[in-house]
């Protein structure tokens, strides 16, 4: 059975990213209700790998993805290229890091 694909950025309310400290970046999201928390966490559809492509990054980049039944939330931790305020980088609060995510397509 084949399932319709949804932007994430059209199941949630919340995609915001944040520095997790000086070399670690975390994203957030958060469902627009319950039952599509469930449906993305059981779908299987968010993993290292998928986050590793839409980022750009080696798999091992990905530091954790958890699934947060309390606030029908996800959280992402992934490695910072550069780190925070060091020469190169272009977003000192990693704050602008969340169009990848918003723009995920998932087949659920």
């Amino acid at each position: 059975m084949t399932h319709p694909a949804h932007r994430l950025s059209d199941l949630a309310n919340v995609i915001r990213s944040k520095n997790a400290g000086p070399f670690l970046m975390t994203l957030d999201v958060f469902f627009n209700d319950a039952e599509t928390f469930e449906r993305v966490r059981d779908s299987g559809t968010i993993t290292h790998r998928v986050i590793a492509d839409a980022y750009q990054v080696p798999e091992g980049d990905i530091q954790e993805i958890t699934f947060f039944e309390p606030a029908a939330a996800l959280k992402i931790t992934l490695k910072r290229a550069i780190s925070s305020a060091a020469p190169g980088d272009t977003d000192v609060f990693g704050a602008q890091q969340h169009v990848p995510l918003m723009n995920l397509s998932l087949s659920i």
